[in-house]
């Protein structure tokens, strides 16, 4: 990294601030993983991967697990016979990772898949797993 790369990019990746989630709830604190740059996000990649059973492709949720996703790929195996890996930074109420796969398989042929969160501010659903699991 460049001695300068950073100036102005001071955001935090735990704040505390009063926002609305996108689960509509109110929430106290904040996940501001726009906090971490490519370096960090490869590194958590490396971290889920080495914890994760083989994938197929990682699939990202707009816009959150975009940047995740783009890094699990690089191990993705592209075999058909191993799952979807859907992935998120946050998951609150798990309800994006529900639309997500909703949408997702309305016009394709269901396959199976897994799911990874970064941070899970709650227990996720049986099928995603927490990197980090707040208790």
């Amino acid at each position: 990294m460049k001695l300068n790369e950073r100036v102005g990019r001071h955001t935090h990746l735990f704040q505390e601030v009063e926002f609305v989630g996108h689960s509509g709830d109110n929430l106290n604190w904040k996940i501001e993983c726009d906090a971490l740059d490519k370096k960090e996000w490869q590194c958590i990649a490396r971290m889920i991967w080495e914890r994760c059973p083989p994938f197929k492709e990682a699939i990202g949720i707009p816009r959150g697990g975009m940047a995740i996703a783009e890094c699990l790929n690089d191990y993705a195996t592209h075999n058909i016979d191993h799952p979807l890996m859907i992935v998120d930074d946050v998951l609150t109420t798990g309800g994006s990772m529900k639309y997500f796969l909703d949408q997702y398989f309305r016009n394709r042929e269901p396959q199976p898949y897994i799911g990874w969160v970064v941070f899970a501010r709650t227990q996720p659903p049986d099928w995603v797993t927490a990197l980090f699991q707040m208790p």
